[in-house]
């Protein structure tokens, strides 16, 4: 059970992050993540081959949800990637997710998917697709970001959505990237996949 100031204090930063957002019918994350229960509840924490370049990234930058998300990195779930099972072992080597968020907790939530994502320095994440609308933020790091027909760097602070089926794909210079993500809509796993033929290599 995880009953720790410093991992409330994560939620709360993570919670103004999105009420920032402008669309008052959206997911209510901020809401959300304010009325969860405590202590929450977390599978035994796995230790995580990725940690060292997480806590690099964090420690390099200054938004606030960063430094709150370094303070609570020992007791965050990283590793629990609710579409593990769609992905190639050598793309999920890239990433670390820790899941907060969702139908199977471990807060709560049926109709969201929220949590932290990492992808480490000089990799690339192929062209994908899902039903869900899907919004990131960045809080440490860059990548040159492709959402549909748009390719650019994006940076600390950036908020990016994908709306349902927009295909999307990251690549990672120097340093790799941090983000917040949330799932909204239809937020199954089953529709994830990767777009075959057009898993071109991006050049940063």
């Amino acid at each position: 059970m995880v009953q720790n100031d410093l991992f409330q204090e994560m939620l709360e930063a993570i919670s103004r992050v999105y009420e920032a957002e402008a669309d008052p019918q959206g997911p209510h994350t901020a809401k959300t993540l304010m009325v969860t229960p405590s202590p929450v509840s977390f599978d035994p924490v796995r230790p995580c081959c990725l940690a060292e370049g997480i806590r690099t990234v964090l420690a390099g930058s200054e938004h606030p949800a960063a430094r709150a998300a370094l303070k609570a990195h020992n007791l965050l779930p990283w590793g629990s990637n609710p579409v593990e099972r769609s992905t190639e072992k050598s793309i999920a080597a890239m990433i670390s997710v820790a899941t907060l968020l969702g139908p199977e907790g471990p807060i709560p939530a049926p109709d969201v998917r929220l949590g932290l994502v990492y992808m480490r320095p000089e990799s690339y994440y192929p062209l994908h697709i899902h039903d869900a609308d899907e919004t990131y933020v960045i809080i440490a790091g860059q990548a040159l970001w492709t959402a549909g027909d748009d390719t650019r760097m994006r940076g600390e602070g950036d908020m990016i959505h994908h709306p349902s089926l927009m295909p999307h794909a990251f690549c990672t210079g120097s340093e790799g990237f941090l983000a917040i993500w949330r799932w909204s809509g239809d937020i199954n796993t089953h529709s994830y996949a990767f777009i075959e033929g057009q898993a071109t290599q991006l050049q940063a």
